[in-house]
């Protein structure tokens, strides 16, 4: 992603490459809207209950009748698989890793912190980007994962963000990645928009390599997520793959802290360049945000409900 200038010291790449100040959400006209309210930073969020269905029992003639013995019957595996078709995700943890924060740009001295990602240092995080007019990464991010998060948990996903929207600035890298480790997430998702050149365009998914670390048990599982939910972003938002880095819109690197050092299967996404008209026109509009998270919604539910 595009450096952008800080009256403080220069900011490192950050793992994605995004680097712009952070911001309030705006609504489709570019007026300025709440961010929503997010479970506790780190900890699952509160799981769906399960309706218990009472278990049918068993009326019968007097001992020795020669009537047929008559029951009521079990209902007990009907209201199962209805369940199951309605909480799909029940039992499964899903961690979201909203990119950035709004006050990264207020915070250069700490987020230009070196941490270890197993095979380099990097800085602890970036400003992340932002459209021309001013629409940031973070308050993108912010309101994405948001929206995944409700669809998820309709679903009976047990979910986890990295962040809350009162997070001025972090967690760094490493920590989002702890955050993934320590729920023993079955799947992890960073969330980002890119800051490329502005005749440039299209999402892409990030994926680990196998680096000699924490994250080489996971690489496989991470591509196949990574491949389920390029084709369900594809599919659900009608968005082009990147024409400027990848292949078919997939990318593998292995300079990412909050890859390199997940122990569950993980991957980035970046939804499309921030900097370009077209992709900006979506990045804004709500409506399209909502198409954005239920794209990625499916994505999740293919991968976390298919066979291995």
């Amino acid at each position: 992603m595009i450096r952008r200038p800080l009256a403080a010291a220069a900011l490192a790449l950050c793992g994605v490459g995004a680097v712009a100040c952070g911001g309030a959400e705006v609504s489709d006209t570019g007026a300025s809207a709440p961010v929503a309210v997010t479970p506790q930073v780190g900890q699952p969020a509160a799981t769906q209950n399960r309706a218990a269905d009472p278990a049918g029992q068993g009326a019968s003639q007097p001992a020795g009748s020669e009537t047929d013995i008559t029951t009521v019957p079990d209902t007990r595996t009907a209201a199962a698989a209805s369940e199951t078709a309605a909480k799909p995700l029940a039992g499964k943890r899903v961690v979201i890793d909203p990119g950035h924060n709004s006050g990264n740009y207020r915070h250069a001295r700490e987020i230009n912190k070196l941490v270890d990602i197993s095979n380099q240092k990097k800085a602890c995080d970036t400003t992340g980007t932002s459209t021309n007019d001013g629409y940031t990464e973070a308050a993108f991010t912010w309101d994405v994962s948001n929206k995944l998060a409700k669809l998820l948990k309709a679903r009976g996903a047990t979910v986890t963000l990295t962040r809350s929207s009162k997070t001025e600035w972090g967690p760094c890298i490493n920590q989002r990645a702890a955050i993934g480790n320590e729920n023993d997430a079955d799947a992890a998702i960073s969330i980002h928009g890119d800051g490329a050149a502005a005749n440039l365009r299209g999402f892409h998914i990030i994926m680990p390599k196998k680096i000699g670390g924490p994250v080489d048990a996971v690489v496989d599982d991470s591509a196949r997520l990574g491949k389920d939910v390029r084709d369900a972003f594809h599919d659900g938002t009608g968005l082009p793959y990147s024409n400027y880095i990848g292949k078919q819109a997939l990318n593998y690197r292995s300079d990412l802290g909050g890859l390199n050092l997940s122990k569950v299967p993980k991957i980035f996404i970046e939804c499309g360049n921030m900097r370009n008209a077209a992709d900006a026109a979506k990045f804004k509009n709500r409506e399209f945000r909502q198409r954005m998270a239920e794209a990625l919604a499916q994505g999740l539910e293919k991968y976390l409900t298919s066979a291995r």
